[in-house]
């Protein structure tokens, strides 16, 4: 007779992918990728964009921060019919409207028409995200998330390896527009992939009481085990964008970096990203994820600390500090998310990843404020405080390694109880 106190998670801990969980892994990252690489276009098109479009830089300001804001409305005004569909066919149909929205930017010949496109693109893309992430909740075990977690955070490292320097290259050469066109072109592979040879994902809708979405929305905002990971979530984000937006400015001014050099410091520290993320989730199924986000959150700390008191070092000196800090932050990424995805009962899944969605759309645009309102530039070029930004990075990230271990008992916790119910339950039968 098998042992019963066996949960299937512990039954598939160190085993590998079968050919049909690769190719879902595979078709997520690529989604991933599109997102990413998506998201992120717009920023360094902005020498392109403003002259071509005769938009102001404040424009261009409110252009950038319409995805955002659009994505992290829909992810909460969604999250209340995102566990009522089977999540393949949610995922295309906001897939496809990502794509439409994409195909609009391609298309805008003006501020406003850009404006609405990129709207439109981020009211799909935030739950373009939230639905991949609940698919991964719901097929693969707890045990086989870190690696999972490890290849499609990976897409984030290969849009600024592969995707970004491609689409300055096609700008350069066919206009602004055709980085857009190219990743259309990218989803269209992506949703017949998807839509061809993924499985319904829909055994959450047996387990789904017949609830009113606005009653759906207000039990998952209420749920006292999802408030502590939405609230890591949150600052987690937050130390995330903190330094992001005035890195490239901080490196060139304050480092002494030249601007004909950035790319090396991107492409290299990229490809170290790309290769040690399948290595950290691996790491975190083997050695577990929260000792894995502990490392992370080490490392990030003394890091931040070296790399936001830099100043006139060498190029390569700038790549390790970078590199170095870049396998702390994705540590912490990747065991967090594969830890956090346990919290959420199958039949809610979408909609806390909806409302997680939402929070790092609204935690970053925060972050980005916050960190205007401490930086400044000095008539050199300089940054100031940018090290007042890495202290509170750190602050965050130690706030954040109080959540998470709250988290971690609490999925322990649960994990213990589900394995006593199946104890309980054989000893009936028995």
């Amino acid at each position: 007779m098998p042992n019963p106190s066996a949960s299937p998670a512990a039954d598939t801990a160190g085993m590998g992918f079968s050919g049909y969980q690769k190719f879902v892994v595979a078709v997520l990252a690529f989604l991933q990728f599109t997102i990413v690489l998506d998201f992120m276009l717009l920023a360094p098109l902005g020498a392109i964009v403003t002259p071509a479009l005769k938009i102001t830089p404040g424009q261009f300001g409110d252009v950038v921060s319409a995805y955002a804001f659009a994505a992290g409305v829909s992810g909460i005004a969604a999250a209340g019919f995102a566990d009522r569909f089977d999540r393949k066919k949610l995922l295309l149909v906001f897939y496809t409207g990502f794509m439409i929205g994409t195909l609009c930017c391609a298309l805008s010949h003006s501020y406003v028409a850009l404006l609405l496109a990129r709207m439109v693109t981020g009211l799909f893309a935030g739950v373009v995200g939230a639905a991949s992430m609940a698919i991964v909740t719901d097929l693969f075990p707890l045990s086989m998330r870190g690696r999972v977690m490890g290849f499609i955070q990976s897409a984030f490292a290969a849009s600024t390896v592969l995707g970004l320097p491609l689409a300055l290259v096609l700008s350069s050469h066919w206009g602004w527009n055709s980085p857009f066109f190219m990743v259309v072109a990218v989803c269209s592979v992506v949703g017949v992939a998807i839509f061809s040879r993924l499985r319904p994902v829909n055994a959450h809708l047996a387990l789904q009481p017949d609830r009113h979405p606005l009653h759906h929305l207000s039990h998952t905002l209420r749920e006292r085990s999802y408030l502590i990971g939405f609230v890591t979530t949150a600052m987690l984000t937050i130390g995330g964008f903190l330094l992001m937006p005035y890195s490239t400015l901080f490196i060139v001014h304050n480092i002494g970096i030249p601007v004909e050099q950035l790319s090396v410091v991107y492409l290299i520290t990229g490809l170290v990203s790309a290769i040690m993320g399948p290595l950290i989730g691996r790491a975190s199924d083997a050695f577990g994820k929260f000792r894995v986000f502990v490392f992370g959150c080490a490392a990030t700390i003394v890091m931040v600390l070296i790399y936001t008191r830099l100043s006139n070092v060498g190029l390569w000196m700038l790549i390790v500090v970078s590199a170095l800090l870049q396998i702390g932050i994705f540590s912490r990424m990747i065991s967090s998310s594969a830890l956090m995805s346990a919290l959420p009962k199958p039949a809610d899944r979408g909609a806390y990843m909806s409302i997680s969605s939402s929070l790092q759309q609204m935690s970053g645009g925060l972050a980005a404020m916050l960190g205007g309102m401490v930086v400044m530039q000095a008539s050199d070029g300089r940054l100031l405080h940018f090290d007042v930004l890495g202290d509170v990075l750190v602050c965050t990230t130690l706030l954040s390694l109080v959540l998470m271990y709250f988290v971690n008992r609490r999925v322990g916790g649960a994990m213990v109880s589900s394995a006593s119910d199946l104890n309980g339950k054989a000893g009936q039968e028995s």
